[in-house]
Formats: structure tokens, sequence, C-alpha cells
């Protein structure tokens, strides 16, 4: 069902080495990017327990009516319905990944969203790493985060095997990434980590990239929080904006036969209805990565992709026009190539 799912939408596994030359030297950060919000949540497990980060007054409950606990929370935890390697192939570059230390689950880290995963940290990880294998001019940035109950050791050793997995497939974080310099030093991961302590003593990590949300359950809301953070001006390098809802324990309690996903699905018209009209690029206002939930439900992987032809000169939202090759830097978001026609 996923795969004709896939057919049907059009896929974009391929869609980094396909965009024009002219962008091949644009800085990642610089580039529209699609995201995926909590990007593992498609195999929460309903019969863990509840997240210690959670409230008590939930815990509390989860102890004497686990039965309607975890199926509440698996149906407004659950953000996503692919697997990384399918988001990857619908054209996602942005990875939401959610470590937690799960209780019963031994040395192995798992994600988390309200409830654990069933899939584990490495499990994950080793899976990307073989569909980057084999698209080896695609580009994944890696957001690890919140890393409830972890130790010093669980950081050390998720850290260890980052490195070793992914190797010189890891772009340093003092470089300033683009295509073409990715493509000639065969990088394809940057591994934004939210623990800076662990981030200065590991050159190969980033530090943690902001992320606008609104907290809103209302489409509206999140479209004019994220035009008054525009407003402000874009932070250096990468930055997202996060088109995903938040619900609330009023709000699940006043619509007890509504979910993420039909809350999601509502609400997707007028949010991709915004991103169709962002621009990315460093001027103010240019946008980067861009998360949504339940990505492969509607054509927001492509239509976020369709953004950065406006880049190009003379290109309008509908995608190329003929490129302007006038030589010299980039000018009011335009980027100019020096070849010769």
């Amino acid at each position: 069902m996923e795969h004709e799912q896939r057919l049907l939408l059009g896929g974009n596994p391929d869609w980094m080495s396909r965009l024009p030359e002219e962008l091949q030297d644009v800085p990642l950060w610089d580039l529209a990017i699609p995201g995926s919000h909590d990007s593992m949540s498609f195999c929460l497990d309903v019969s863990s327990p509840v997240q210690r980060s959670e409230p008590c007054l939930l815990r509390a409950i989860d102890t004497l009516v686990p039965c309607w606990t975890r199926p509440c929370l698996y149906r407004w935890g659950t953000t996503q319905q692919s697997a990384l390697t399918y988001q990857c192939d619908l054209g996602i570059r942005f990875l939401d990944l959610r470590i937690a230390r799960k209780p019963g689950g031994g040395n192995k880290l798992f994600f988390a969203h309200g409830i654990y995963t069933l899939m584990t940290v490495k499990e994950a990880l080793d899976g990307l790493a073989v569909w980057l294998d084999a698209h080896p001019r695609e580009i994944v940035i890696i957001s690890c985060s919140h890393f409830e109950s972890l130790t010093d050791e669980d950081h050390a050793d998720l850290v260890e095997h980052i490195v070793t997995l992914f190797a010189e497939k890891l772009c340093p974080s003092q470089e300033t990434p683009t295509l073409r310099s990715c493509w000639s030093r065969g990088q394809q991961v940057i591994v934004s980590y939210g623990n800076q302590q662990v981030v200065l003593q590991h050159p190969e990590l980033w530090t943690e990239i902001p992320y606008w949300y609104a907290d809103s359950t209302d489409p509206e809301k999140v479209i004019t929080y994220l035009e008054d953070q525009k407003s402000k001006g874009r932070p250096d390098g990468f930055y997202i904006c996060g088109l995903n809802l938040t619900e609330d324990a009023s709000y699940i309690l006043l619509h007890p036969l509504q979910d993420m996903k039909k809350m999601t699905v509502n609400a997707l018209s007028l949010l991709l209805g915004w991103a169709s009209q962002q621009r990315p690029g460093p001027e103010v206002g240019g946008v980067n990565i861009i998360c949504c939930d339940f990505v492969g439900v509607s054509h927001f992987c492509s239509l976020v992709i369709g953004l950065n032809y406006q880049l190009l000169c003379g290109a309008d939202s509908h995608g190329p026009r003929p490129v302007c090759r006038t030589p010299g830097a980039s000018t009011g978001g335009c980027y100019h190539s020096n070849q010769t026609v």
C-alpha cells in the first residue's frame, strides 16, 4: 500500500543530484529542504510505558488504565507512517530523531514521542546507511535530540556508532557544505546533536539546529507565528520552519474521535498553501528546512523541492526558466553562474 501511494504521489529519491548546476555551489542552508517532524514515530509501541518526561498525572493514570492512555498516545504521537528509507525516497532530507532510553530496553536506545518505539536507534541508522550507499549523491541532515534518560556512556556509545557507521560520509561542522563540495569529498551526512557538551568533543557533529514551531492546533496561528519569526530575520546556517500542529490535553479530550493524522490532513491545504509562497535563500524571509507531519499523504516533498528553482535567474514558482549567466556574486537571492554560454 505504501509503495503504491509513493508511486501515485511521485517520489524524489535523487532530487539533489538532479538540481541544476547553477545550484550546486549554493550553501545547503540556502536551499529549500523537505523534512519530517518526529521522523521515527511511525513505529510507536502501543504496549510500551508512557515516557518519563510526560506529566505526572498522565503517568499515574497510565498505571491504572494503560488500555486507555497508550492507545490514545499512539493515535496522537504518531506523526509519520513510513520508514526512514521510504521518507528518503519521497524526498525527505532532514530527519528529526528524538532519542530515549526505554524502561526495560536494556542497553539499547530507542526513539520516543509520548511512548517508545519498537525499532532501536542503531537499527534505524543502519537502514539509513544502506539507503545512502544506494544514493551516493544525496545528502541527509540528521537531528539527534531530547535524549531522555541517556547517560554519559549512552552518549559516548551513540556517537561512536554514528562516527563508525557513516565514517567518511560525515560532513564536519567547520565546513560550509554545498552539493558540489559534499560530492567531491563523498560526504552525505550532517549530524546535528542536541547536547552541546558532546558537540564540543566531536568536530564531526553540528550544534542543534533552530526549530521554529508554533505549539498550536490552529494552522492559521502556525502561519502567523512563522511569518512573525521570518520578519525578524533568518538564523545563520541551517534552520527549520515547522508546519506541524501541536495538540494539548484539553484538545484531545474535546476531540475523542480525532487523531493527529486527521487533524494534520484537515490543515494541509492551508499549510501547504503557505509553503508554496516561500522562497529559499540568504535574504530576510528566506526559508531552509521545512518540516511536516505525514509527509507521504500529500505533494509536500515535491512542493518544497520545487522552491529551489526560484533561485535561478528569471525563474518563478512554477519551475525553472532561462538561467542568468552574468558573472559575479548572488544578488537578491538569485544565484549567478560564471560559466560562459
